[in-house]
């Protein structure tokens, strides 16, 4: 039921656009570390996740790899506006490299355009639909949103792939107990 609902709502912000999820045909060594994730203890998943973001922000081109970088580096030295300009002509230049849409999402939500992070998490989802790291910005805001059932079912679709993400267990706790203390 979750995991429909949580399709429900990625198809919806796709629809909006016209876009739909890839499918996933073959093996990777992507896939094999979603593999490892979907079973490892909570020391090693962190590891593992730091190796699916690496290979996420590997664009292939060192030239949109320092676009990202910058980008990045403009978040971490606090001028989100700045942080726009760079993702921006990434995706400009890679169009299907879900890492800059994910750059510019984070940027939009730290200047409060919360329509325009949406719209980029949906492209992230799109292009890569495992990216837990927009799952998790996308249940934050569903929270922000007050759409905590919504929040809920995202961070329980981000325990899916990684059943150790403390962030989610915590959210997912917190969220049940919200909930059920609305029911009563």
């Amino acid at each position: 039921m979750h995991a429909h609902r949580f399709k429900c709502i990625v198809t919806a912000l796709c629809l909006t656009v016209g876009f739909s999820l890839p499918g996933y045909a073959q093996q990777t060594p992507l896939d094999d570390l979603f593999q490892e994730l979907s079973t490892a203890d909570e020391s090693t998943a962190a590891r593992i996740e730091r190796q699916i973001i690496t290979q996420w922000e590997n664009s292939g081109s060192p030239a949109m790899d320092l676009l990202l970088r910058r980008g990045k580096d403009a978040l971490e030295d606090g001028a989100p506006e700045v942080a726009v300009e760079h993702f921006t002509a990434l995706i400009d230049h890679a169009p299907d490299f879900a890492e800059g849409y994910y750059g510019r999402a984070s940027a939009y939500y730290f200047l409060g355009k919360i329509g325009p992070a949406l719209d980029d998490v949906r492209q992230v989802l799109a292009l890569n639909p495992r990216h837990f790291e927009a799952m998790r910005g996308l249940a934050l805001i569903m929270e922000e949103l007050e759409r905590p059932e919504d929040a809920l079912e995202v961070y329980e679709m981000v325990l899916a792939i990684n059943p150790n993400a403390r962030e989610a267990l915590d959210a997912v706790d917190r969220l049940e107990l919200q909930l059920e203390g609305q029911a009563l």
